[in-house]
């Protein structure tokens, strides 16, 4: 942002709210796996049908190929781990990088646009032949409003919607794709009050709307959920979330269902009726991405596609943590990661398409930061990367009809950056 405020003390507000976020997720999963580690039995959880029908053959316009590589990456404030990021994102042939574009860092003010950090991520992802994919919340502190009911958006929707247009306009058949929010089945994302999916509906609704009209080609996903059991008020479960939103009307108003994927302490192909024996609950699984889709296949949805915007393990060594008991080691992270990407490759296909690891670090993040642990690599000039980043780089990729082979790691293509991107569309 420029203006009174400056470039670093924004990073610090946009990365304090990503952290507080984080931490809310991380606390409110703790609160569930101390009640599954007790003497107890796990308290209930609403449990959707057990997946036997996803209704792949349903899909026969997908707005991604399946299977879109993408990356969670912090390009917007430094120009020179931007260029160094987008090089090492190529070098790994992923096609795609989600960036949040924070309505608070483009119009800290009515009417005040400053766009020269938007603009300069948009047009460098363009010049490297890769493509970006917006995450779009983050209101500024003008535009956060008190709920008049509990179905209401926190914020101004008429001023939402202009800011949705304003990016969607600028940008007409230059994003792949806008994410509508992250996680919003948390209290934390919801600006403290208690999550309504209604109320995120008039959000999704106002933004996609504005979109279309600007720019009638783009791709609306819808905010990815945060796999979560609850408890309320904190936390709304994905799946108890996801049909309220299909009650409210949500699915005129987007293109691909958005789902957050992490996999916690599991390996991959672990399914969610293993790990709820073991665990309580369902959500701890990555394959709890299949009971997402057998809602959608309930809702008559079927012919949509999914989106996993986070998927990751985390290394996060720290025993003071609340989260520590799902870290897991620097080889299983890549071994587990290179797994997920294998699994909806052999089973996901053509439902799944765009799935996002999380992340390429942003460059001020320490160790005392919980996303810091999730990364494939660690921040400074030069970064370090992590076994993730090169097993990611260097396994097979299926994208289409296009199958990239596993290269070995000493290879000369796996040193170079290459001109075109064989999954580049």
């Amino acid at each position: 942002m420029s203006g009174p405020t400056t470039p670093r003390r924004a990073r610090r507000m946009a990365l304090l709210i990503a952290v507080m976020a984080v931490i809310t997720l991380a606390a409110t999963i703790a609160v569930v796996w101390q009640i599954t580690r007790s003497d107890e039995p796990p308290a209930p959880t609403a449990t959707p049908p057990i997946p036997t029908d996803l209704a792949p053959d349903a899909v026969t316009d997908p707005p991604f190929p399946s299977l879109t590589y993408g990356i969670h990456t912090f390009l917007w404030w430094d120009e020179t781990a931007r260029t160094f990021d987008l090089d090492m994102v190529k070098l790994m042939n992923f096609t795609h990088v989600k960036q949040r574009f924070a309505w608070l860092d483009i119009e800290p003010a009515p009417g005040e646009w400053h766009w020269e950090q938007a603009d300069a991520v948009v047009d460098e992802v363009e010049n490297r032949g890769l493509e970006v994919v917006a995450r779009i919340d983050g209101a500024p502190d003008w535009a956060i409003r008190p709920l008049d009911a509990p179905d209401d958006a926190p914020i101004d929707l008429e001023a939402w919607a202009e800011y949705c247009s304003a990016v969607a306009g600028r940008y007409q058949g230059r994003i792949a794709g806008y994410q509508v929010w992250n996680e919003p089945n948390l209290r934390v994302e919801w600006y403290g009050n208690t999550p309504n999916a209604a109320g995120y509906v008039k959000l999704l609704r106002a933004c996609s709307d504005a979109i279309r009209a600007a720019d009638p080609d783009a791709i609306i996903i819808t905010a990815g959920l945060a796999p979560t059991g609850g408890p309320m008020p904190d936390a709304m479960p994905d799946v108890d979330y996801l049909r309220a939103m299909y009650a409210a009307g949500a699915s005129p108003y987007f293109d691909v269902l958005g789902m957050n994927a992490p996999g916690y302490a599991d390996p991959p192909h672990v399914s969610p009726d293993e790990v709820a024996a073991e665990r309580g609950h369902r959500w701890m699984a990555f394959r709890h991405v299949e009971d997402i889709r057998a809602i959608m296949v309930e809702q008559g949805d079927a012919a949509k596609q999914m989106a996993l915007l986070e998927v990751g393990w985390t290394l996060d060594p720290r025993p003071d943590v609340v989260w520590s008991w799902h870290a897991v080691t620097e080889e299983k992270q890549a071994e587990y990661l290179v797994g997920a990407y294998r699994w909806a490759a052999e089973h996901w296909r053509p439902w799944v398409g765009l799935m996002v690891t999380i992340y390429m670090a942003d460059i001020d993040w320490t160790e005392d930061d919980e996303q810091y642990w999730w990364a494939v690599n660690t921040p400074g000039y030069p970064p370090k990367y992590r076994q993730a980043y090169f097993d990611l780089a260097n396994m097979e990729k299926v994208c289409g009809d296009i199958v990239i082979p596993a290269r070995d790691p000493g290879s000369p293509e796996a040193q170079r950056v290459p001109d075109v991107l064989p999954c580049a569309q």
